[in-house]
């Protein structure tokens, strides 16, 4: 084990210069508060797992973070009830582009917050269903 460097905890965090339009959605979305809210600095979900939290980078950092929606990372959030999640997201103005596409392991969509950060919907197969 690395004794220099001992991490004790991990979370997601996501920049935002529009941090009160992406709380609400994330708000929204989770159906909860933010857990930790400081208005237009820091906001921190709680999900099963996983902490998420939200920030706004300080004005001398904020070109680091202008691109980021184009990077590899994505939430992918399990849910029990795909179609049911779809139409959550399509009620708050936000409908998946893309059609439902089945994995090895379950059923997915990709879907994008206000910012453009990727959301992956996935429903894991129950037994007996998939391949």
């Amino acid at each position: 084990m690395n004794t220099i460097f001992q991490c004790t905890d991990a979370f997601i965090t996501l920049a935002s210069t529009d941090i009160k339009e992406l709380v609400l959605f994330y708000t929204q979305l989770l159906g909860q508060e933010p857990k930790q809210y400081t208005p237009n600095i820091y906001a921190e979900f709680q999900l099963p797992g996983l902490r998420l939290g939200i920030f706004k980078p300080k004005q001398s950092n904020e070109s680091e973070f202008e691109n980021s929606a184009k990077g590899g990372m994505s939430l992918c959030l399990e849910v029990r009830d795909l179609q049911a999640a779809i139409a959550h997201l399509a009620t708050l103005g936000y409908p998946p582009p893309g059609e439902i596409v089945t994995a090895s392991h379950g059923r997915e969509i990709y879907a994008y917050d206000p910012n453009g950060n990727r959301l992956i919907l996935h429903q894991t197969f129950t037994r007996g269903e998939g391949r």
